[in-house]
């Protein structure tokens, strides 16, 4: 069987959701838990699903960050790159303009 490849370059042998739609769905059961519907046994698998996201999406962003710190590297210098320091808590209730790096 061929390996799709993903959006940075890598084999995928499971497409799986995209980015965004990861998100969307851990989003989506944070809402879920914070209700406090669910029973345990769909509490636990809801939050072991969210585990199993979080960690897709650190791994996806860790490898962006990678990328773009290779694309900001002059040959012969170090790259370019500063942490980026966003107050996430704020974020969500903040435009796009109000962000600062």
């Amino acid at each position: 069987m061929a390996l799709k490849k993903n959006a940075t370059g890598g084999a995928d042998d499971d497409a799986g959701p995209s980015f965004e739609q990861a998100l969307e769905r851990l989003e989506t059961i944070v809402d879920e838990l914070e209700a406090g519907t669910l029973s345990l046994e769909e509490s636990l698998t809801r939050y072991e699903e969210g585990v199993q996201l979080s960690r897709r999406l650190t791994r996806t962003l860790e490898e962006a960050e990678r990328r773009i710190e290779r694309l900001a590297e002059e040959p012969g210098e170090a790259p370019a790159t500063r942490p980026l320091e966003l107050d996430l808590r704020s974020a969500d209730k903040a435009g796009p303009d109000e962000l600062s790096p």
